[in-house]
């Protein structure tokens, strides 16, 4: 081998040995690079993962303080619903005076028979509690007006309404259990366990039995001869000696006959008395005197008259006793 060709294989070994080391290098350097490509990545998932787990602890602090703000709020609403009603119910109570001593009270007289110079129409309402009650209760609301209503036990099913009726402000008085004139005037003891009845009742809804009372008729009805002569002569004391009034009226609107609304309004509006006892029904089939209610009410205060409801000291009207 000459001496060139020596040196030209030993360049080529070199050149060899050279590439070797070379790609060697590079492949250091790609396995590196591979490496931190994968060191970053998991960095970036763990990062990413750490993000969105603080995403949702935020998230879950949000939902829990919104939950919190919302249960706060509904508490708040709930209280001042409650403070409203406990307003509502103050103010109901404000409104509507104590009545208990409108209890019967044996030995205590009740109201008086002279007149007052007041202008006051007392209006009365026999027969119910019915079907027709609400109707004329939303009236009188309406007008500002309150009335007495003479309850009976006819229709059981609306006694519910006395309760309603009495919590207006207006007041509740009897007028017997059956209204039945061969049941209640058979004698003096008949008569009385009737009123018991309708007493339990009313003492049931309002708390205690009142002292105001009308006779089935008016105490001048001669309808009770038929049955026991003589009975409404000793009633209207015997009521009396017992702490019970009876009221019987000085303006009637007619209606306990069959009358149009024209005709209910017409008698009912006829009347000039400073105190007006003034006979209406709010009994099942009375639809001309609910009718006819507006207008009669607005006739009176038109003329300078104030609907008030019967207690101790109103006037009362008595009828000459026929029987």
């Amino acid at each position: 081998m000459s001496d060139r060709e020596e040196k030209t294989g030993k360049n080529d070994n070199g050149k060899k040995n050279k590439g070797g080391k070379r790609n060697k290098i590079v492949a250091i350097e790609m396995i590196i690079l591979v490496l931190l490509i994968m060191a970053a990545a998991a960095i970036f998932i763990q990062k990413d993962k750490s993000v969105k787990e603080a995403a949702k602890i935020h998230d879950q602090k949000a939902e829990k303080t919104e939950q919190t703000f919302q249960d706060a709020q509904k508490e708040n609403e709930i209280e001042e619903e409650t403070e409203g009603t406990e307003e509502e119910a103050g103010d109901r109570d404000a409104a509507v005076p104590d009545r208990s001593n409108f209890a019967v009270q044996p030995g205590v007289s009740v109201g008086t028979t002279e007149q007052s110079d007041e202008k006051i129409v007392y209006l009365t309402l026999d027969d119910g509690p019915s079907d027709n009650t609400q109707a004329v209760l939303d009236i009188l609301d309406k007008y500002n007006a309150k009335a007495t209503f003479f309850v009976t036990g006819e229709m059981p099913e609306y006694k519910d309404m006395i309760k309603a009726a009495y919590d207006k402000g207006h007041t509740i008085g009897m007028h017997t259990y059956s209204h039945d004139y061969a049941k209640v005037y058979a004698s003096v003891d008949a008569y009385f366990q009737d009123l018991d009845q309708i007493g339990q009742m009313v003492q049931e809804e309002i708390g205690y039995v009142p002292c105001f009372i009308r006779f089935p008729g008016g105490s001048s009805n001669t309808v009770s001869k038929k049955y026991t002569a003589g009975i409404m002569s000793t009633l209207v004391q015997e009521v009396q000696n017992r702490g019970y009034q009876y009221y019987d009226w000085n303006g009637s609107s007619g209606d306990g006959s069959v009358r149009t609304t024209e005709e209910l309004v017409a008698q009912a509006t006829s009347f000039d008395s400073n105190n007006i006892i003034l006979l209406c029904h709010d009994s099942h089939g009375k639809q001309t005197t609910v009718e006819a209610l507006p207008q009669i009410i607005e006739h009176y205060q038109s003329l300078g008259y104030t609907f008030k409801a019967l207690d101790r000291d109103s006037f009362v009207a008595h009828h000459g006793v026929n029987n």
